[in-house]
């Protein structure tokens, strides 16, 4: 066989394709308004939940008052929960506060602190677990 032939009998070296970037590894910024709102809203409303008033803010945490990065979310009946970031970074501490209609959040609570790795579904289903423990979705 020829040095030509052979180069081109020999099968071409495989590249090793690079995955997919995961969508956690999005920036903050578009992370939370475009895949974790809307997959969140999805979730109360497949579990039984109503329609759900979500927005991305940087305001003032609930209780305590330091600015931070949060969810803000209002069910309807003016039940509302705050999950806060303390950066913009969803790996960063995280909390949540709840409050009644007509009432203010009253307790921060810690978020996710055992995780290593916070992903959008762990992100998602804590956060209709903690709803629902609320008993604020579905027919509790």
């Amino acid at each position: 066989m020829t040095d030509s032939a052979a180069k081109k009998a020999a099968p071409a070296p495989k590249s090793d394709p690079k995955p997919a970037p995961k969508p956690e590894d999005q920036a903050f910024e578009s992370f939370i308004p475009e895949l974790f709102l809307p997959a969140l809203a999805k979730e109360i409303q497949a579990y039984g939940g109503p329609a759900i008033e979500l927005r991305l803010e940087q305001a003032p945490m609930p209780v305590v008052g330091e600015m931070c990065w949060q969810v803000a979310g209002e069910l309807p009946g003016g039940r509302r929960f705050w999950l806060c970031f303390l950066s913009n970074n969803i790996q960063a501490a995280k909390t949540i506060a709840l409050a009644e209609a007509g009432a203010d959040p009253s307790l921060l609570e810690s978020f996710l602190i055992d995780e290593k790795k916070t992903t959008l579904a762990l992100l998602v289903s804590r956060t209709v677990q903690r709803l629902n423990g609320q008993k604020w979705l579905g027919p509790n």
